[in-house]
């Protein structure tokens, strides 16, 4: 017997008064919503996946969209989506997968923090008036400095300082892979991050030749597949990550189908064309802290030691044990992804239910670090969820160095967070290959937006350490002072080191 078709999930409407039949719905949709049959616009709201494209296309305004214009009956555990994946997997008997991060209610500890402002007793500084320092440098640094005067009477630095990133500000751009995103999308970051003087992510995809004229600003990755990655690619960037886990899906690989490697993919990911490129779940020759350790050495070797090696992890329950151990290798930097973090593609189970929260995360590898008198020697860069200035800053003060952001970046580049970047069909020609949606993002126009996405963060971050009467970012650093809870229980305030309100 059937299963029965579901109720739709969305229905579109046209207000036919206000269409003027110009068909430009039907070009810009690529699921298949709109089809026209004898001059005629006819809908199929089944394939709507409230990408919007349609609707910002529209010169009239003349599409409407409804979720759920028939529900089921409802009930508070029997939630209409537990019964459609039901059904969705007792028809195919497959993984359900899914894009961007967890989209499970869990309260975000980000909106029940507030930030701190002066009032009377402590002044605070005018942006506008005064300098602010926003420069942040990513890698280890010296316990105390050694300084020396010669013969001249000239003061010498003794210490001998590891490679550092410089950032104009601590916002970075993380890791999305070509193939993943398509090089038009991957080209409007590299600008971005060039324009405003930080740093991008090339994800494990390789580095694409378009993208050499921006490998001064561009983070390498060697990931579990070591896609594209040789001593030119390592050479290329001006920091290599190693990416352990991610936060949308941690303890499993990752999966690029084979209808995505296209020819200039598997040039640059150096796999054959039309084959799936599978990223173990883990690196097989890493097991322990001593081998990561090892890998970190053996890429800077490879690199004579110039190079920043930064190691990417998700945040699950031993997270600040872990980095305590990255600390001690040669590493400079870890990365930290929380679960809300943006992927492609990702086992629904694994990116709704699996990892823990960026906020507690930083917490803790903060205090960790702090504990065993070993801050100086790893930076702590969060990702994961990031969606304006406020969590940046809230992020600094739990104990970040800097920010990775994924999904604000591609949703400045048009992307409404449809989650359905796995299907390769992105009307916005962010998450596809397929070259006619590519073409639709104009990496100069989108370039400006992801730069003035940035550089308005940057200036409200200003702003609020200004009120905070903080004048340098590294003032602002695990300075959890500065933050108070707001419907936070007994124990996630532990956890964060952040007394509630009003104490």
């Amino acid at each position: 017997m059937s299963l029965g078709s579901i109720p739709m999930r969305y229905r579109v409407k046209i207000d036919r008064e206000q269409c003027m039949e110009c068909m430009r719905c039907i070009d810009n949709c690529s699921y298949g919503v709109f089809r026209e049959e004898n001059g005629k616009i006819h809908i199929d709201s089944r394939n709507c996946t409230v990408c919007h494209r349609c609707i910002s296309m529209c010169p009239r305004d003349a599409i409407d969209l409804h979720e759920r214009p028939v529900d089921y009956r409802s009930h508070p555990l029997w939630t209409p989506e537990a019964r459609e994946d039901i059904i969705n997997q007792a028809r195919g008997g497959k993984i359900i997968l899914s894009g961007m991060g967890n989209a499970k209610p869990y309260p975000v500890i980000f909106d029940r923090l507030v930030l701190d402002a002066c009032q009377v007793t402590n002044p605070s500084i005018d942006p506008l008036r005064e300098p602010m320092e926003l420069r942040t440098y990513i890698g280890k640094k010296p316990k105390q400095l050694h300084i020396t005067k010669n013969e001249a009477g000239d003061l010498e630095l003794e210490t001998e300082l590891s490679p550092n990133l410089k950032l104009d500000t601590p916002i970075m751009i993380g890791h999305m892979s070509y193939g993943a995103i398509s090089l038009n999308a991957q080209l409007s970051l590299a600008k971005a991050a060039a324009k405003v003087g930080t740093y991008m992510g090339t994800g494990e995809g390789g580095l694409h030749e378009h993208l050499h004229p921006y490998q001064n600003n561009m983070i390498v990755q060697v990931a579990s597949g070591r896609f594209g990655v040789d001593i030119d690619y390592l050479e290329r960037g001006a920091a290599i990550e190693i990416k352990i886990g991610q936060g949308a899906k941690p303890g499993i690989g990752g999966h690029l189908p084979g209808e995505k490697v296209c020819a200039d993919i598997s040039c640059t990911r150096m796999i054959p064309q039309g084959s799936d490129a599978i990223s173990p779940a883990p690196h097989h020759d890493i097991y322990s802290i001593e081998d990561l350790a090892q890998l970190v050495r053996s890429l800077k070797e490879a690199t004579n030691w110039e190079k920043p090696v930064f190691v990417k992890i998700a945040a699950v329950h031993n997270t600040a044990a872990i980095a305590a151990g990255i600390a001690r290798s040669s590493a400079d930097a870890v990365v930290i992804d929380g679960f809300r973090g943006g992927t492609g593609a990702a086992p629904k189970v694994f990116r709704d239910n699996v990892g823990i929260p960026i906020e507690a995360a930083i917490a803790s590898v903060d205090q960790k670090l702090h504990d065993q008198g070993i801050r100086n020697k790893l930076s702590v860069i969060a990702s994961g969820g990031i969606r304006n200035s406020a969590d940046i800053a809230k992020a600094i003060a739990l104990g970040a160095d800097a920010v990775y952001i994924g999904t604000a970046a591609l949703v400045s580049m048009g992307c409404r967070v449809c989650g359905n970047c796995y299907r390769g069909l992105c009307p916005w020609g962010i998450a596809t290959q397929r070259e006619d949606l590519v073409q639709r993002l104009d990496p100069e126009i989108e370039s400006e937006h992801v730069a003035n996405l940035i550089n308005s963060w940057t200036l409200e971050l200003s702003e609020i350490m200004g009120a905070a009467g903080i004048n340098s970012i590294e003032s602002l650093r695990s300075n959890r002072s500065r933050l108070r809870g707001y419907m936070l229980d007994e124990g996630t305030l532990e956890v964060l080191e952040v007394k509630p309100v009003g104490a």
